[in-house]
């Protein structure tokens, strides 16, 4: 039976790799709001979400970590009364890979956020 809690299985895709600076610049210019922090195996791309209380601070910081699971890949988070900063990063390839950039999108999405234009 499926299960709609089942994370991604890696093993039955082809391997992650880490983006080149170029496709990091070009991805990062097609998300509003994120920006890139750290350096080398420590380079993340980081948002802060706002909400107007801690419910609704926890109820997306719910969602995303659904979102987390399903991907199988969790984002560093620093929750707050009235926000939530979320990092990405692939720890596997020591920098940035398409999945984080995936996840971004999904976290934005929960927020109802546009892409960049």
């Amino acid at each position: 039976m499926s299960s709609m809690f089942k994370p991604k299985d890696w093993k039955n895709l082809p391997p992650r790799n880490a983006l080149s600076a170029t496709e990091i610049v070009s991805a990062l210019a097609r998300l509003d709001g994120w920006k890139l922090t750290g350096d080398g195996a420590d380079v993340a791309i980081e948002k802060t979400f706002s909400f107007a209380d801690y419910f609704e601070t926890i109820a997306f910081v719910n969602a995303l970590a659904f979102v987390a699971h399903t991907q199988d890949h969790h984002p560093d988070l620093s929750v707050h009364y009235n926000r939530c900063v979320v990092r990405f990063n692939t720890h596997d390839v020591n920098g940035l890979s398409v999945t984080d950039f995936d996840c971004a999108r999904q976290a934005d999405a929960l927020v109802g956020a546009a892409p960049a234009a």
